[in-house]
């Protein structure tokens, strides 16, 4: 099974993250960058780990973090089924 997959099952879901941040050598200017991952609300474990990973290792400082979450599958959409349907 694709990973992508297993974590959906997991719960995981998408977050998709707006983030604005200084310009280093300019710091009035603001540039956005868009960061999207599998997460897992409310704590955000991957998001938390790359903004923490941004602010030790990247030299534009951060002005703000928007995100969304969504879950893409649910309990109620997937379920397994058996069985086989022959054509011909």
């Amino acid at each position: 099974m694709h990973k992508d997959m297993e974590k959906q099952l997991r719960g995981y879901g998408l977050t998709t993250a707006q983030i604005l941040y200084r310009m280093p050598d300019h710091p009035a200017l603001l540039q956005t960058y868009i960061w999207q991952d599998y997460d897992l609300a409310p704590d955000f474990p991957e998001m938390r780990r790359f903004l923490k990973f941004w602010q030790e290792k990247l030299d534009g400082p951060l002005h703000s973090v928007r995100y969304i979450h969504r879950r893409l599958i649910s309990a109620t959409e997937w379920r397994s089924l058996k069985g086989e349907f022959i054509l011909h």
